[in-house]
């Protein structure tokens, strides 16, 4: 695993692309710009590992679009040592980009050959996070509330398990939708009983299948 100047520099490109696409939050584009993204890439797509594009990392999964990574990182609003639940370990590339804002990180992955591919990884990268093989539907119970949960796959709709996991004044960020694309949405807890919703327009992800886990 080498992570070479030539590394750095498309990193820096691919960040003032973020930048020009109007990704405003510096500490998340920092933190792009800290993470290698071709470990996260089969060899074969390793020369495009910079380019703002979505690849194939196994078991019908894809590794998200730098610009979606970080505009859903940019809405969850984190600060260091806030609590936060992924639903998606996916590739590990968002987790990853997490971990380096300081926050506490609880993912759930529900694609067993993922989950263990990349629990060794980001073991191999030294990346703090707790992974969980289970199904995310049903969020992660032990550690909430969460200051913020994202939703790293589409959703038909927002699971209630979810909403309660979520402490008054954090934030899910979830692409609500079908197949074919979904609306990105922010979900804030304003009280016990009330939520607010705001949507960002259209993105593409792959679907958020329920109870696969076993």
């Amino acid at each position: 695993m080498i992570d070479s100047y030539r590394h750095k520099g498309m990193r820096k490109q691919l960040v003032e692309e973020l930048r020009n696409k109007g990704i405003r939050d510096e500490q998340v584009l920092e933190a792009i710009n800290k993470v290698p993204r071709h470990f996260f890439l089969d060899n074969a797509f390793v020369e495009f590992a910079y380019s703002n594009k979505a690849f194939p990392i196994g078991a019908g999964q894809t590794i998200s679009h730098p610009y979606t990574v970080a505009f859903q990182t940019e809405l969850l609003q984190v600060k260091k040592g806030h609590k936060i639940l992924e639903i998606g370990t996916g590739s590990g590339y968002q987790t990853s980009v997490l971990a380096q804002l300081g926050v506490k990180i609880y993912s759930i992955e529900r694609q067993k050959e993922l989950f263990d591919k990349t629990k060794l990884l980001l073991r191999k990268m030294e990346i703090n996070a707790n992974l969980y093989y289970g199904d995310g539907y049903k969020g992660n119970t032990i550690y909430q509330p969460y200051d913020g949960i994202i939703v790293t796959c589409g959703a038909p709709f927002i699971p209630e398990d979810l909403l309660r996991q979520l402490k008054v004044g954090g934030r899910l960020v979830i692409p609500i939708g079908d197949l074919g694309s979904q609306i990105m949405t922010l979900i804030v807890r304003d009280s016990e009983t009330e939520f607010s919703k705001t949507e960002f327009g259209d993105f593409k992800f792959v679907p958020m299948l329920e109870q696969k886990a076993r």
